[in-house]
């Protein structure tokens, strides 16, 4: 299926949850925060968030600093 990560379109495999395409893309799930179809996706539901072919994703890293 096709996803829109960030912009840029992915391709991943069908029926592919939201932490199993952090996981592909290496993202560690610890350190971001997601947005899917302009809804922030709760973190407790990642692995049970089934994306769909279209679906866009915003993929938003914490960065420390001061």
């Amino acid at each position: 299926m096709r996803l829109i990560v960030n912009g840029e379109s992915r391709e991943a495999p069908d029926s592919t949850t939201l932490a199993e395409v952090l996981a592909l893309l290496g993202i560690d799930p610890r350190r971001v925060a997601v947005e899917r179809n302009r809804e922030i996706a709760p973190k407790s539901q990642w692995s049970e968030i089934a994306l769909q072919d279209g679906d866009q994703l915003e993929i938003v890293q914490f960065v420390g600093g001061g």
